[in-house]
């Protein structure tokens, strides 16, 4: 099980640390992995574990546990205090347990307190990626804009290493399971999405919060579609754009640099599309979000929105990894307040999917792609990113599994007297 342990006060950080090991998940149930030391030495799992992680200098378990949260843990990683090898998403059987019993021992223990204050204070030099600064109040327009852009503002490159060939940044629909591949996942999808829609040759079509243009592309080339699509990435834009030109649509497809709010209402559309836009959304802001969409839709029209949802017993207060350094502002609605909102502005609710199990599969592949692309990712941006994008990925991937997040996808009517403007079964949604 590693190195043995000397008690008294000239032990080495290593000693200090293997202590500290052995204290901390004495009653942890698994032992099936590794954390290697700095200088070499072992402790936990001789054989096959399903992760190691690395600790990567002798202040690490300091720098992890003096105030141990959500937020510090993740921040060790990505800082590289340490690493992980192997399994990346094993690693939040542990990360859980550290999450509640763990963390509680900590903070109530004299005596693994006593040890972390004998190792060495202060981690090493890190450069890249930094936490968000946001300015101005939460879900203005203009503080959207600087979410949104810390997020998506990275290089175009970067994205493509992992994403599919459309460069979709939004779950896939994964109709043989684990047989498919991504790209055939993503095309899946895309038909998905446009036969719930019932789009039709000529039908005007917006996509709020369009990416890097793979559906509006999708549904012009395929179902005939006008589509205009809205970001507020201008990176996001170009490349849609130019994508656009490429593809030989730009008589049927444009990309605005616009919020949905800023959208003029005498505008008006036949369907309307959101993938992925909804998280940054807020709960405050629901009523004009689905306010504005049924504005913008002609009667009769439908409006599918598919976004992420909050498990209300998964909520953690504090500070979040997420909300610090991948998604600002990001809000996780629970389900049934987005339906109540939806049905208040206008809306008929016509269906309801959860599309839980399919997030999951669709994180696995971009995680196995990011993972690896390595090298290359960090070329593009640096180790920062890399790691923050990795655990990110991995984490929702568990969460996903665990019914600790959901993915739904809502199909809402702009009804006529009578008539919702739907097909009245699925069947027309799962053809070939």
């Amino acid at each position: 099980m590693g190195l043995s342990v000397r008690s008294g006060w000239k032990q080495t950080p290593a000693e200090l640390s293997l202590e500290f090991l052995s204290n901390l998940l004495a009653h942890y149930p698994r032992r099936d992995f590794q954390v290697r030391l700095w200088q070499g030495g072992i402790w936990g799992a001789d054989r096959q574990p399903r992760f190691t992680l690395i600790l990567k200098h002798p202040g690490a378990l300091r720098q992890m546990f003096q105030s141990p949260s959500e937020l510090t843990l993740g921040e060790s990683y990505i800082f590289d205090d340490f690493d992980i090898e192997g399994d990346i998403e094993a690693v939040f059987d542990l990360a859980d347990y550290l999450a509640t019993q763990g963390n509680d021992r900590v903070l109530q223990s004299l005596q693994l307190a006593g040890i972390l204050r004998k190792l060495p204070a202060g981690r090493q030099m890190h450069t890249g990626r930094q936490p968000a600064v946001m300015r101005g109040s939460v879900h203005s327009n203009e503080r959207d804009r600087q979410a949104i852009s810390y997020h998506y503002d990275l290089p175009p490159e970067f994205f493509a290493v992992w994403l599919d060939q459309r460069m979709l940044y939004s779950c896939a629909y994964f109709a043989s399971g684990k047989e498919d591949d991504l790209d055939t996942a993503q095309q899946r999808k895309l038909d998905y999405i446009c036969r719930k829609l019932h789009l039709r040759r000529g039908d005007h079509l917006l996509d709020i919060g369009c990416g890097w243009g793979g559906l509006l592309i999708h549904a012009a080339a395929h179902y005939g579609a006008r589509v205009l699509g809205i970001t507020l990435s201008v990176p996001q834009a170009e490349v849609a754009r130019r994508r656009i030109r490429d593809a030989g649509l730009s008589d049927r497809c444009r990309v605005e640099v616009c919020d949905y709010r800023d959208l003029e209402i005498d505008q008006q559309f036949d369907k309307i599309v959101s993938v992925g836009m909804f998280e940054h959304v807020g709960e405050e802001h629901l009523a004009e979000y689905f306010g504005r969409a049924c504005q913008l839709l002609r009667p009769g029209g439908t409006f599918l929105n598919s976004g992420i949802a909050a498990v209300a017993a998964d909520h953690r207060p504090g500070p979040s990894f997420i909300d610090r350094y991948v998604f600002p502002d990001g809000e996780l609605v629970p389900l049934h307040i987005s339906l109540g909102e939806a049905e208040k502005s206008g809306f008929e609710v016509r269906d309801v999917e959860s599309l839980r199990e399919h997030y999951a599969l669709t994180l696995d592949h971009w995680v196995r792609r990011l993972e690896a692309h390595a090298a290359e990712v960090r070329r593009i941006t640096d180790e920062t990113t890399y790691r923050i994008w990795r655990l990110y990925m991995a984490a929702s991937a568990r969460r996903f599994r665990a019914n600790r997040l959901n993915l739904y996808q809502m199909l809402l009517a702009k009804s006529v007297p009578g008539e919702s403007g739907t097909p009245i079964t699925r069947a027309e949604w799962y053809r070939d």
